[in-house]
């Protein structure tokens, strides 16, 4: 008798049901959302499970590791497919979900969801807090800058070194604003040292790994977005070739079609958001400030005039996915001759 197992994992304790291959409920439980916790209980039914599953979250990549390492055969499933096969429950509770994944793998109807390395998850902490660090640092200053609007004080154009002194000249002789410019303006002082001390790691870890040195010999491509890019993909061969890797990435366009009704939507804009922007922006670097020739920046500008800029720069954000896709896999600089053929 196959026996499968389905854990929803909650932050203090996870609920856990095993089935066999009828279905029927074998042992249900709610366990510690540890991993020597889980291993324990699962080890401990006395039968071998054919699979266990459990859903993409925050906790699951340390679940899974270990899982994993106790020999069991885990699988991480993706959080879209498993929301839509629990929509035709009528009660949703901690219990049911688990009862639903141990279905799932009963039944083998799910998606298995990488699961990234250690190295991977580090960098993409790394380049998490940093990316927090600049938006704060943001806020920070368009928040005085609305402050000081209210009293007709106007900030204008400034440096990021400039705009301290601009603020003490607009608050000088009000007491109630310098003492807020004083504070925020500290504030910001601290969150300009720590980004940059981020910024430093990043370029430091995007000089000593391989992978992205080799992406950075692309026009437009930076040390953060060859960080984004090699950590989301982690391992190339996971694909079994280049050209789905765009869509991965949501920058494929919906397609809806049924009958003599066809319709052509916007890109997904599914899977991960920040090396999707990341790759935007590396677009919007080559069409706009890159002056190296390359066949890549000829066929995005051709297709510019044809359908506009906006339009093309989402085009080359999912060509560019698919060539640096490539150069991992191959371990070859980028070609400047890529997409003459296209252009």
């Amino acid at each position: 008798m196959e026996y499968y197992a389905g854990i929803d994992v909650s932050l203090e304790a996870s609920s856990v049901c095993v089935v066999d291959g009828a279905g029927k409920v074998f042992r249900e439980g709610k366990v510690a959302s540890e991993p020597e916790a889980l291993v324990g209980w699962l080890l401990g039914l006395g039968v071998e499970l054919t699979r266990v599953g459990l859903e993409a979250g925050p906790l699951s990549q340390w679940l899974y590791a270990g899982l994993k390492g106790a020999g069991l055969a885990v699988e991480l499933l993706e959080t879209r497919h498993v929301r839509a096969a629990f929509k035709t429950m009528p009660v949703k509770t901690d219990r049911k979900d688990a009862r639903g994944i141990a279905e799932l793998m009963r039944v083998g109807w799910f998606r298995p969801v990488h699961c990234k390395s250690l190295s991977s998850q580090e960098t993409r902490a790394v380049m998490t807090a940093r990316r927090l660090m600049k938006d704060k640092l943001h806020d920070v200053e368009l928040s005085l800058r609305g402050l000081l609007r209210n009293f007709g004080l106007k900030v204008g154009k400034t440096t990021p070194r400039t705009f301290p002194g601009r603020i003490g000249e607009l608050v000088a002789g009000h007491p109630v604003l310098e003492g807020l410019a004083e504070a925020m303006l500290t504030a910001r002082a601290a969150l300009m040292t720590q980004y940059n001390r981020l910024d430093r790691q990043v370029r430091a870890m995007a000089k000593a790994s391989a992978a992205a040195r080799l992406l950075m010999t692309t026009p437009g491509v930076g040390p953060v977005v060859a960080l984004d890019f090699a950590s989301a993909i982690d391992d190339p061969s996971r694909f079994k070739s280049s050209k789905p890797v765009g869509a991965y990435f949501g920058l494929s366009q919906r397609k809806y079609q049924s009958g003599q009704k066809e319709i052509t939507g916007h890109i997904s804009r599914i899977g991960d958001k920040q090396v999707r922007a990341s790759l935007h922006e590396a677009a919007h670097v080559i069409l706009t400030r890159s002056t190296k020739p390359s066949g890549l920046k000829q066929w995005a500008m051709q297709l510019a005039r044809r359908a506009g800029m906006r339009r093309a720069k989402v085009a080359l954000a999912r060509r560019l996915a698919v060539t640096l896709h490539r150069m991992l896999v191959d371990g070859k600089p980028f070609d400047p001759t890529i997409g003459l053929r296209a252009a």
